[in-house]
């Protein structure tokens, strides 16, 4: 049986975790770390960039990270910053959270007129504990604006 002290202390510990997470899905795309990209999801995971062209759908993850290595792959330099972030644990189920989170992305292409697509706005993150530990279940993107290209 735990405690009121332990669950507050497990809850605090998942926060971090789950905020590290969605950290190092910004880290992995910066890095063109693929493989820590692939590490932040479920297999499968549910991703809607639809604000941004992409329509929302399920797949596999090695598959999602084909399309989004794909699609930065253009550029000379990236920085993707995750802030703000706000989890909120599931009532009924101490394995799934949500985590809202700010991001600001800056793609740079050397050479080309202008030089930077600009991406501000915000993520609806899904968060799954597995067996591997918090993962990304399911993304929305939500685009407030951007600029460039």
């Amino acid at each position: 049986m735990t405690t009121d002290l332990e669950s507050r202390i497990r809850q605090l510990e998942d926060r971090d975790l789950i905020s590290e997470r969605v950290i190092k899905y910004a880290m992995a795309v910066d890095r063109a770390d693929w493989e820590m990209f692939a590490d932040c999801f479920t297999d499968p995971v549910h991703a809607d960039y639809s604000e941004n062209g992409m329509p929302a759908a399920d797949f596999a993850r090695d598959d999602l990270v084909g399309i989004v290595r794909e699609a930065l792959g253009c550029y000379t330099a990236t920085q993707h910053l995750s802030t703000n972030h706000v989890i909120e644990f599931d009532e009924n189920d101490s394995d799934r959270a949500l985590c809202y989170s700010y991001m600001y992305a800056q793609h740079y292409r050397e050479g080309a007129e202008g030089g930077f697509f600009l991406l501000r706005g915000s993520y609806t993150n899904h968060m799954l504990r597995t067996s591997d530990g918090w993962r990304i279940e399911s993304l929305t993107q939500h685009v407030s604006w951007s600029d460039g290209e």
